[in-house]
């Protein structure tokens, strides 16, 4: 396969690029130059438990927060105001990086608000993933950003004890615009039955409080197909009682109680349902092992059947 950029996945057009497209490098690291990573896989396990208390970076992946050196040439550790969070490889699961970018960039295809993310090489080699924060503000400050956990009152070991309807409800209300906050959690339920994830849990869900003083739903972030990990994995929470095989009423009953029209209902199911083929194409040009690929691809087009009859159903209202 032609080199590719580790963001964008598309062809480099020269061996001298490095690993990134211009555009791509200065969207992830804010320039076209590509920083060196300071840090080495052996090491990671100790940097992560030395940041234990220092930072609120939780999960069962081990993260670190990074950040960019004055002169932006080296992404280091950085125990506080790290604009970065970076996953290597894990001991039990294998290519949660690539799993983990190649499902954002889906997501984006799909719709869904993102922050910029793509793929780093370690010092020896391996990959890892790297996202900017969008919870930190260029001048270093920090936004307030509150998951759904939190707006529940919940213990964060009660995050897989709720439901999409719960979810729908603190939406109402906490949310400054809670039929444009309804909308993007139908969206994001929606997507991640359709990429197989199961662990969109009450966290990984949150509110955040702009420059403006507004509590809006948040970018979409641990996006991962855990399907490819867990065999027939279901959904973290559940739709109208179901967590595998969602069916088509379903969904729109669950958008009914989103509060969404029938209109913009098969507008959004719509939406997921034309990302299929850019989808299946990003997947073929992942990072990802090739019998991961084949799996992933045959999940999206059996689900994007369900998806399609759905906006078909919304329609029809």
């Amino acid at each position: 396969m032609t080199a590719r950029c580790l963001v964008c996945l598309a062809d480099l057009r020269s061996e001298g690029e490095s690993e990134y497209h211009p555009r791509c490098a200065r969207a992830l690291f804010g320039s076209t130059r590509v920083p060196t990573i300071d840090l080495e896989l052996a090491r990671l396990h100790t940097v992560a438990q030395a940041m234990v208390g220092h930072t609120s970076l939780s999960g069962v992946q081990r993260k670190v927060s990074m950040g960019l050196t004055a002169d932006r040439a080296t992404l280091r550790v950085a125990m506080e105001k790290g604009h970065f969070i970076l996953k290597p490889q894990a001991q039990v699961f294998p290519s949660l990086p690539e799993n983990e970018h190649v499902t954002m960039r889906i997501a984006a295809v799909a719709g869904l608000q993102v922050a910029p993310s793509g793929l780093v090489r370690l010092h020896d080699g391996s990959l890892a993933y790297l996202t900017r924060r969008f919870d930190r503000t260029s001048a270093g400050g920090k936004l307030l950003q509150e998951d759904f956990c939190q707006l529940g009152q919940l213990a964060p070991k009660q995050k897989y004890e709720g439901s999409s309807e719960l979810c729908a409800r603190l939406v109402r209300r906490y949310a400054s615009e809670p039929l444009v906050a309804a909308l993007s959690l139908f969206r994001q339920t929606v997507f991640a039955w359709w990429t197989g994830n199961g662990d969109m849990h009450l966290k990984n869900l949150s509110l955040l409080r702009g420059a403006d003083g507004l509590q809006r739903f948040s970018p979409a972030y641990d996006l991962l197909c855990t399907d490819l990990v867990v065999e027939d994995d279901q959904l973290a929470l559940p739709v109208g009682g179901n967590r595998r095989a969602v069916t088509p009423r379903q969904w729109l009953t669950f958008a009914s109680y989103c509060g969404l029209t029938p209109k913009a209902t098969a507008r959004a199911l719509g939406q997921v349902h034309a990302a299929l083929t850019p989808s299946l194409h990003l997947v073929a040009r992942s990072w990802l092992p090739d019998d991961m690929k084949t799996r992933y691809a045959r999940l999206l087009e059996v689900r994007a059947r369900t998806v399609e009859a759905a906006a078909g159903k919304a329609g029809e209202g």
